[in-house]
């Protein structure tokens, strides 16, 4: 029942913003403004897809990710930002005044709460798939791509309607004007803010249950760090002739490069994290000595799935290692939040069943694995790691692997 509510609060969302949308810009506006908006679609979920290979979510919560983006909180946001702007205006009688206020204040924080009800769902609902920073990031960026695409749409069609009637053409149309700061300079700028939203809720996912104070404050000042950012650039263009490309090129850039380069880096740690926290599995017999490594290594990864796809059976069996390295890599985090006290009261159980998704999956993924090491990682000397764990010193004549292997028979 909460699936098909779910579904059909936003499929009636999607209509009826279809339905506004097209009123306002037409039957050829809407067909041209969607055929630029969907331009910068594919390279800003690409993005966040290849953030998110290290433990990839469920594709269903960025499909409702996007949803939602594009449908309910688009929705939304023309309904309150229209409302507010006209009462604002009529309160005034200042209509000039109303707009910029609406841009500057009320949009912001109507967009961004919208934005951010998608997070909030996905953290109250998915917990499972919610472990930290990245997943945040993930699924704020795809709810403001999406929301963005929607908006876009509105934008381009409205500017296209323009130039059917002024008689704009060429480079100096509204159109190519609206395309060029929306998606060539700026397709980031909504994806920026709510990303900062997703960061407070990546924050609290990290956070101990207990730490009530902490899982509430975080998101909220992500929150309102994204609607702060959000109204310093739409108010950009009341700072003279030059303040759009002042705030674009003195804090939007900055900021965007900032970002990028915490996301890579919370990346990165979190192959660090797999390095580290899987080695006990190995000890343990569940894993095989190299295991560790290779998952650590996107490259190695990438390896060992290619190898399965051409010696195992092909797509199949590439599915079976994917599956493999992301249940490892749950893993791997799980046990991180356990020794730091933030696992929750289903450890062990969460523990044994990842545990039996890798063992039904050891068939295909190990000899891939294996190969994988073989080709793509440079293991440490043998006494550094291989004695702490109860293997012998010594490596194996053909390769980097001890002798000992509890899975060769």
């Amino acid at each position: 029942m909460r699936y098909g509510a779910l579904i059909t609060l936003l499929a009636l969302s999607g209509l009826v913003i279809l339905a506004m949308v097209r009123r306002q810009t037409g039957t050829e506006g809407f067909l041209v403004g969607l055929g630029l908006a969907v331009l910068p679609v594919p390279w800003l979920i690409a993005a966040f897809r290849w953030l998110d290979r290290v433990e990839p979510g469920p594709w269903r919560n960025l499909v409702f990710a996007f949803a939602w983006g594009a449908c309910a909180a688009a929705l939304i946001a023309i309904v309150a930002n229209t409302f507010a702007t006209k009462w604002i205006a009529t309160a005034t009688a200042d209509p000039a005044g109303a707009d910029t206020l609406g841009a500057t204040v009320i949009a912001p924080i109507v967009e961004e709460s919208a934005k951010a009800a998608a997070v909030l769902l996905v953290f109250l609902f998915r917990r499972r798939d919610f472990t930290g920073i990245v997943d945040g990031v993930v699924i704020a960026g795809i709810t403001a791509t999406g929301f963005a695409f929607t908006e876009n749409i509105l934008y381009l069609g409205t500017a296209f309607g323009t130039d059917q009637m002024t008689g704009g053409r060429g480079i100096a149309s509204v159109t190519a004007a609206t395309f060029f700061v929306r998606v060539v300079m700026s397709p980031f700028a909504h994806p920026l803010f709510t990303v900062l939203t997703g960061i407070g809720f990546g924050v609290a996912a990290l956070s101990a249950e207990r730490q009530h104070a902490r899982r509430a404050l975080v998101p909220l000042g992500g929150l309102l760090l994204a609607m702060s950012m959000h109204a310093f650039w739409n108010g950009s263009s009341t700072f003279g002739p030059f303040g759009f490309f002042a705030v674009y090129g003195a804090f939007m850039v900055p900021a965007f490069g900032l970002l990028t380069w915490l996301a890579i880096w919370t990346r990165q740690r979190e192959l660090r994290t797999v390095r580290e926290e899987l080695p006990v599995y190995v000890h343990a017999g569940w894993l095989g000595p190299a295991e560790p490594f290779v998952l650590g290594s996107m490259r190695a990864r990438r390896t060992a799935r290619d190898h399965a796809r051409q010696h195992f059976g092909r797509r199949p069996a590439a599915r079976a290692v994917a599956e493999y390295e992301a249940y490892a890599t749950s893993l791997a985090f799980l046990r991180h939040r356990g020794r730091q006290g933030r696992a929750g009261a289903d450890f062990v159980d969460r523990e044994r069943e990842l545990l039996a998704e890798l063992w039904r999956r050891r068939a295909v993924a190990r000899p891939a694995l294996e190969y994988a090491a073989r080709a793509s990682v440079r293991l440490p000397a043998a006494p550094a790691y291989w004695a702490p764990h109860g293997y012998p010193a010594h490596g194996h004549p053909a390769g980097p692997y001890p002798v000992h292997n509890p899975y060769r028979t």
